[in-house]
């Protein structure tokens, strides 16, 4: 039996458990910063360790929930983008062909709460995933696309995201600098 629903909580599952090994780390970086500049002792006389570390676990789970709901959203709307000015499936099967590759982030996301200590880990996981997710879709969807409609797919997908990440980049980088610029010295 093969239920095209039966897999369908596995990306809400995913951004769940990646939110949660990235709250973790958060949670122990954050700890240790407070502790290291002394604020940690007095936040102990408002609220026990434990209201400290599980009220950072939730605001900083919630943080990372939003942040991975809305890439999801971009990723889903660039691709429905792509299929729509390089494929000519108007009945939506190559759509279905790419969501059976949440298995692929799912797996990821189990193996970043394993190793939520180290953050690199978290990060390489969460690029190799997108990346053999992409490749999966790649291979799913191309006996049903052209040659140039491949190509087409293939750089739209990758001139989006390294826009998108570009930009990302610049305005950190903007906003850090027009942060220091503006300290008294």
């Amino acid at each position: 039996m093969k239920n095209q629903y039966l897999t369908g909580h596995l990306p809400l599952m995913s951004i769940l458990l990646f939110s949660l090994s990235l709250s973790l780390f958060g949670q122990r970086f954050a700890l240790s910063w407070l502790e290291d500049n002394g604020i940690l002792a007095g936040m102990t006389q408002i609220l026990s360790e434990n209201e400290i570390r599980l009220a950072l676990i939730v605001v900083l789970l919630l943080l990372f929930f939003m942040v991975f709901s809305a890439l999801k959203l971009i990723a889903d709307t660039v691709n429905s983008l792509s299929l729509l000015f390089f494929s000519n499936d108007g009945e939506g099967e190559l759509w279905q062909k790419m969501h059976g590759g949440a298995w692929i982030y799912f797996g990821a996301s189990i193996l970043s709460l394993i190793t939520n200590q180290f953050l690199i880990f978290i990060v390489i996981l969460i690029i190799a995933a997108s990346f053999a997710y992409l490749l999966v879709v790649i291979y799913r969807i191309a006996e049903s696309l052209t040659i140039p409609g491949l190509i087409g797919f293939v750089c739209f997908q990758l001139l989006f995201w390294a826009a998108f990440l570009f930009t990302i980049i610049y305005f950190i980088f903007r906003l850090y600098n027009t942060f220091v610029a503006g300290l008294p010295l």
